[in-house]
């Protein structure tokens, strides 16, 4: 099994290891005067605020879906890559991530407390600064996208839904960044759902991530339009789904997450083995993503006698830096 379940290497400095990723800050140069940072993807899998395995190869296609859709959409919206150096490293641009999370989304949808869906069933209409019709059924299309932002809680807390309004009022964002961002945002999403559904899909939502440079430029980071941060739903199999009630087909990379919360409490009790079988499906699934999104036929890459050593060779230029 080649996994990269993680890249701690200590000839690269300033490390910042998250739950997914491993991240490397390199110091200001003539060239970058801002920096730069190593964005390494890992094949970790996250739920319950906790690690759950590694799934081979979910690094690889989370840096590529990210890839393909940096470059689909480089003309709409600047983005923070440099170069990748490996199939599952980014050199990005070292940003000032703006403290607004960014979710726009086309369909009443949703299982978290702050999703559409979540609110309406709770009666609400009014959210985030719009008004939705009475009468909508669950999964169905809203009359039209919009952006559901909240605060980023940096500090381990729960985010909280906001409206351009508050955005602007707390000096969270200028008027003029908001209005950037969201025009930015929402030309970026009618662009996946255009070639998405090129490809028989339906992006349902997602959420972007934006900074600054030192020049202040809006760019966009992180990832995009990946199965980690978007939601797709496979159009064929949508519209009995939306007539019967029941939950429209996707990538169903949710497997490991429904089986671990059927057998333990995952906040508190240690999480019990996952079987081989269910991870190599999960990578499947991760994989099937990647080709039913771009259209490409995915090649893993299998140079280095580990991933890590592939890595670790692919950075050595930036070693000691």
């Amino acid at each position: 099994m080649r996994v990269l379940s993680e890249a701690r290497i200590p000839e690269l400095p300033n490390p910042y290891f998250g739950k997914v990723r491993d991240c490397y800050d390199l110091p200001p140069t003539p060239d970058h005067p801002e920096g730069r940072r190593i964005l390494i993807s890992s094949d970790r899998i996250s739920a319950f605020d906790r690690i759950l395995a590694a799934i081979p190869f979910k690094g690889q296609v989370l840096t590529q879906t990210a890839r393909f859709w940096f470059d689909q959409t480089a003309d709409i919206c600047a983005n923070h890559v440099l170069s990748y150096p490996d199939s599952n490293v980014v050199i990005g641009k070292r940003l000032t991530i703006l403290p607004v999370e960014i979710v726009v989304r086309g369909y009443l949808a949703g299982t978290t407390g702050t999703s559409v869906l979540t609110l309406y069933k709770q009666g609400a209409r009014e959210m985030y600064g719009h008004r939705l019709p009475d009468g909508l059924r669950d999964n169905e299309a809203l009359p039209q996208a919009i952006i559901t932002p909240t605060s980023k809680a940096f500090d381990g807390g729960h985010d909280e839904p906001l409206t351009a309004a508050e955005i602007v009022a707390q000096g969270l964002l200028t008027s003029a960044q908001w209005e950037e961002v969201s025009a930015k945002a929402l030309a970026l999403f009618a662009r996946g759902q255009k070639m998405a559904a090129e490809r028989g899909l339906i992006l349902v939502d997602t959420k972007y991530e934006f900074g600054t440079d030192a020049a202040g430029n809006i760019l966009i980071a992180d990832e995009i339009h990946t199965p980690d941060s978007s939601r797709y739903w496979l159009a064929d199999g949508y519209g009995d789904a939306l007539r019967d009630g029941t939950r429209p087909p996707s990538f169903d990379k949710d497997v490991i997450r429904a089986w671990v919360a059927a057998r333990c409490d995952p906040y508190k009790d240690a999480i019990p083995e996952i079987p081989a079988e269910m991870i190599e499906q999960t990578s499947k699934v991760y994989v099937q993503a990647y080709e039913a999104i771009t259209g490409q036929t995915f090649v893993p890459d299998l140079s280095g006698a580990t991933p890590l050593d592939r890595v670790r060779a692919n950075l050595a230029p930036y070693f000691g830096m």
